[in-house]
């Protein structure tokens, strides 16, 4: 190494172009290494995807060279990525669980959670085999591991116990955009058929996300609250048709709205309108609509026993996974207002807000690419 700023080669070939999870996780990741002058960035892109990250972090050099169907990039990953790792700088961060297994370049490698082993029913067959042995090679051969949660970080052990070092960096929030507030939410909303009283979820309608018991909760509710709507925000998924078939079997029809992917613009507007946040995932690494919802002052409804409970602290109600009855009493809770609303209402920017003084570990980049322990000036 030169004695000059170190090059970390961040891999963004997977993040889709309408990224959502953990493509919104590398996209922010993206940015703020880019704005921190104390590394070059070096973004290994899908081919033909090099405009976009030219944008996201101008400065960065950016290689458009991996193939973008998932299986042939995979197998880049372990046949062509280690070159390019040896030629590009003196750190790979895979941020979504694999990494280059032949290259004697430092790695760090993101879990997000542990769902390949803990619920392989969730996925796709062929992904549970591939993402659970590299899951296992990263957790023995990394440098150094990134869980999004202490949650994930506790499951990793349980199941792995890893031989590398495992730090916890949970998510942020771009607070530009999530915040409480007006704006033109109501215009913004009635052009996209939501109107209020609603209950928002947000995420890809997937089986782990329990769309469908969102369904039937307010469903359940229908009859004493007969304006109530139900907006979904997300992709569709996999778990889309149990969606379809829950609102069928239920009679919501016209009452329920699927929006599908949004514009950045309308998510903060849901949060901030919504009688109530809901996001009744059975499991998750980390959850981040709900700390998204808690940054805009809405009142949130999640599950316990997971790393939601761990990012929402006190400022939402909690319910078991698959508690349908309580999901359905914490709502109608929310809808209908009182002093708890507004006590969680003011609670939730406080508890997503910016940890302060909280530095992101940037010593660990250092030391595993040779250089000075020096910490930089990044923070949560």
């Amino acid at each position: 190494m030169s004695g000059a700023r170190p090059r970390v080669a961040l891999d963004v070939s997977a993040v889709p172009a309408r990224p959502a999870g953990a493509g919104i996780y590398v996209l922010r990741l993206v940015e703020a290494l880019a704005a921190n002058d104390q590394v070059d960035l070096e973004l290994v892109a899908a081919v033909g995807d090099g405009r976009r990250w030219e944008q996201a972090a101008p400065g960065a050099h950016v290689h458009p060279v991996a193939p973008g169907r998932r299986p042939v990039r995979l197998v880049w990953e372990q046949t062509q990525a280690p070159a390019l790792a040896q030629r590009l700088g003196e750190l790979w961060h895979g941020p979504h669980y694999t990494m280059p297994l032949r290259t004697d370049v430092p790695t760090v490698v993101t879990i997000h959670d542990l769902t390949f082993f803990d619920h392989p029913e969730w996925h796709e067959r062929a992904k549970v085999v591939y993402f659970r042995k590299m899951i296992r090679a990263s957790a023995e051969r990394a440098d150094a591991l990134v869980c999004v949660s202490q949650h994930t970080a506790d499951r990793l052990q349980a199941v792995l116990a890893p031989s590398v070092p495992v730090e916890v960096i949970t998510h942020g929030v771009d607070h530009r955009r999530f915040r409480p507030g007006d704006e033109d939410d109501d215009d913004r909303l009635a052009d996209l058929g939501v109107r209020q009283p609603f209950v928002a979820f947000t995420g890809t309608l997937e089986p782990r996300k329990n769309v469908p018991a969102l369904v039937r909760a307010v469903a359940r509710l229908a009859p004493t609250h007969p304006d109530l709507q139900l907006v979904l925000a997300g992709h569709r998924g996999w778990g889309g048709p149990e969606v379809d078939a829950s609102v069928a079997a239920t009679g919501l029809g016209e009452r329920v709205v699927q929006l599908g992917y949004v514009d950045d613009n309308v998510l903060p507007a849901l949060y901030r309108r919504a009688a109530a946040v809901a996001y009744p995932s059975l499991e998750e690494g980390f959850g981040l609509p709900a700390l998204e919802a808690l940054a805009c002052g809405a009142a949130v409804v999640t599950s316990s026993g997971s790393a939601m409970e761990e990012v929402v602290g006190d400022a939402a109600l909690l319910v078991r996974p698959g508690d349908e009855p309580g999901l359905t009493a914490a709502i109608e809770a929310l809808v209908e207002g009182g002093p708890e609303l507004s006590e969680l209402r003011r609670a939730g920017p406080s508890v997503a807000a910016p940890t302060p003084g909280r530095v992101v570990p940037c010593t660990r980049w250092r030391s595993i690419a040779g250089s000075s322990p020096e910490r930089c000036d990044c923070r949560m």
